[in-house]
């Protein structure tokens, strides 16, 4: 059976949200270690699917790009969200580092995803943000890194080669903030893989874009089994009245 569908922004965060939860790795480590969930706009839809609750989505955004390279004008009021057994934790960022280890989960978000599947993490701090703060040690600790990202970020360049040719100070002009960009590996969950998490049905990506309540959407075909693609469709038609978070950025 096939279906096709339509999902704007928050409708693409709400499904990838849904697919990380039902991560086996995201399981084991809300039941037995510790999940760490990164500031972003997507990650703030994780953030509100593992606690069950909403959360300051506006306040949990970070670098954002509207018309130009962007910071959130309130990073730093509001915390990442660090769960420890499922629950959530109070913790200042160096406490974090002194106990995540092998078989927690980082879940850090992205601003491009290429065809190799290397996300491309946009720099704006010339200590590498929170890439700088906790990548290096999730790598050295055998910490799983999982990369929710819409398929409306795909490019068709490789990030590695990005990363050799840009940097803040190689940029002299530019529309906001100049970035380096660093080329981040791990698990990548898109709606594509959400929806097979969920359903083990199979999607294409068809189309991005449109105008209206369409721009930055992404469009799928789903095929499987017509009861499972019947439940996928009615899933993400319920996220229809998702609403996406309104910022205001400092550059």
């Amino acid at each position: 059976m096939n279906a096709t569908v339509v999902l704007t922004p928050p409708m693409s965060k709400r499904l990838i949200a849904a697919g990380v939860a039902q991560l086996p790795s995201v399981r084991h480590a809300l039941s037995n270690g510790r999940v760490l969930v990164t500031l972003g706009t997507t990650n703030a839809a994780v953030a509100e699917t593992l606690l069950g609750k909403g959360i300051d989505r506006e306040g949990f955004a970070a670098g954002f790009i509207d018309d130009r390279w962007n910071v959130n004008s309130r990073v730093g009021e509001v915390a990442e969200v660090y769960l420890v057994h499922g629950s959530q934790v109070e913790a200042s960022p160096e406490e974090i580092l002194n106990t995540l280890a092998a078989e927690d989960v980082l879940i850090k978000g992205g601003n491009a995803l290429d065809p190799w599947g290397v996300v491309g993490v946009l720099l704006a701090s010339a200590s590498g943000g929170t890439v700088g703060r906790y990548v290096p040690t999730a790598l050295a600790r055998g910490v799983e890194i999982v990369i929710p990202i819409s398929l409306s970020k795909a490019t068709h360049e490789s990030i590695t080669d990005l990363a050799a040719c840009m940097g803040i100070g190689r940029t002299k002009h530019k529309m906001g903030l100049a970035c380096g960009i660093y080329p981040l590996h791990g698990h990548v969950v898109t709606e594509l893989e959400a929806l097979s998490i969920l359903y083990d049905i199979e999607a294409s990506h068809v189309a991005s874009g449109g105008l209206g309540c369409g721009a930055g959407s992404v469009s799928l075909l789903l095929r499987g089994d017509a009861a499972a693609v019947g439940q996928a469709f009615s899933f993400i038609e319920s996220l229809g009245e998702a609403a996406d978070v309104s910022l205001r950025g400092r550059a």
